[in-house]
């Protein structure tokens, strides 16, 4: 069930200490919309031209131990590479179905992007300034910025705003945000400071705008991309991100 505004606006509050320490900030008014169809549009720029790999049967460069998590109904995966374990690049590249029926998966469109600072881990702990390694899903959405179509609930919120003693190049950061499943609840703004697996393992792990440079553990790209995302990630398609630096995936 889903909070109701009156709720959030009161939990996004008592987030404002909490989430700083990962990829998000918290305390102000929020409004949120439900997107249960319509056009998935296209995305200006930011991303590769479409392209359909013959015989694409599993995400490619992805081991069985993670391959095996993603649901069988998913027809969209954001699969996130990390250029190494130690390393805050990587490029992003959305894979696609296009029935249930559909056996092989299609390379929709890819980003350059960057993950924490410090480059990935399989035991994320509370800003150790790493992006967790697995496969998450992807349920809720929201920013500063007013909602571009998402098919996601979005929440429009200016409690997301980076704060602006952070530097200047990070003060966009937020204006897109899609929340990655990692120690949240589904179905809450991603701003929602609760952790389910506790305070130490991190949480407000987000795909957001990108800064030029490593993140507190979430992952960055390029506002068209952000809002390609937003626009064709799609609940109906039961959409996950595969995330982490090539050697994990592959493992």
């Amino acid at each position: 069930m889903r909070i109701a505004g009156a709720v959030r606006v009161a939990v996004a509050a008592a987030a404002c200490g909490v989430l700083l320490t990962s990829c998000g900030s918290g305390s102000d008014d929020s409004t949120r919309t439900t997107k249960n169809d319509g056009g998935a549009g296209q995305a200006k720029g930011g991303g590769s031209a479409r392209q359909k790999p013959a015989d694409l049967k599993s995400i490619p460069d992805v081991g069985d131990r993670l391959q095996s998590k993603i649901p069988k109904d998913s027809r969209q995966v954001v699969a996130v590479y990390g250029d190494g374990e130690d390393s805050a690049k990587s490029t992003v590249v959305l894979f696609t179905k296009t029935s249930k029926a559909d056996a092989t998966w299609e390379k929709a469109r890819s980003w350059p992007a960057h993950n924490g600072k410090k480059g990935w881990t399989t035991a994320h702990r509370e800003n150790d300034k790493r992006s967790p390694v697995g496969v998450f899903t992807l349920t809720d959405a929201g920013g500063v910025l007013a909602d571009p179509g998402a098919k996601f609930p979005y929440t429009k919120s200016d409690s997301m705003q980076a704060p602006h003693y952070w530097p200047r190049t990070h003060w966009h950061d937020f204006d897109y945000v899609i929340a990655i499943d990692y120690n949240r609840a589904k179905g809450t703004p991603p701003n929602d400071p609760t952790r389910p697996q506790g305070q130490a393992k991190g949480g407000s792990i987000w795909l957001h705008m990108d800064h030029g440079s490593g993140t507190s553990g979430c992952v960055s790209l390029s506002k068209a991309g952000m809002e390609h995302l937003l626009r064709t990630l799609d609940p109906k398609q039961h959409p996950v991100v595969v995330m982490g630096d090539r050697a994990n995936l592959k493992a």
